[in-house]
């Protein structure tokens, strides 16, 4: 699981076409290194994932670096600020047990709904809850549903 933050947590992502580009990176580049993306919220200052490693699970700190580089780069042009940090950090945990897997992605589903942004999480376009309903097996839906996320511990206080 990955979580990064804009820099000084400002709200650099504040519009649908942002959160665009934002998303369409990270999938386009996720899909070049072979990660498979299992769940993802984009919000207007940070963003978690969820994803499955390749064979080298080294690629991650590669996949981060390319998704920052090239979306600071395409938001500072449009704002015409060549050069302005826009990525904080990132923070990433390898998950090894199955009921830390199932909250985390209860919780990378949920997180437009944690942060006010919608009351159903299926509602927001830059998160994966709407493509796990309509994927997922009916029962893994399910499972996910009754998962209380207010213990998982994730660096979210944006």
């Amino acid at each position: 699981m990955v979580t990064a933050a804009t820099s000084g947590r400002r709200s650099l992502l504040s519009s649908p076409s942002r959160l665009d580009l934002v998303q369409n990176r990270l999938f386009e580049v996720a899909e070049d290194l072979s990660w498979r993306l299992e769940a993802w919220a984009i919000l207007a200052n940070h963003y978690h994932f969820v994803a499955r490693s390749p064979d080298d699970p080294e690629t991650l700190r590669r996949l981060v670096a390319k998704v920052h580089m090239t979306t600071a780069k395409e938001l500072n042009a449009l704002d015409g600020t060549p050069g302005r940090k826009v990525w904080f950090q990132f923070w990433d945990t390898r998950i090894t047990f199955e009921k830390s897997y199932l909250a985390r992605l209860a919780y990378v589903h949920a997180n437009p709904v944690k942060h006010g942004l919608v009351s159903k999480a299926t509602e927001y376009p830059w998160c994966s809850a709407a493509w796990f309903v309509e994927s997922a097996p009916p029962s893994l839906v399910e499972t996910l549903r009754r998962i209380k996320t207010d213990r998982v511990k994730v660096l979210d206080d944006f």
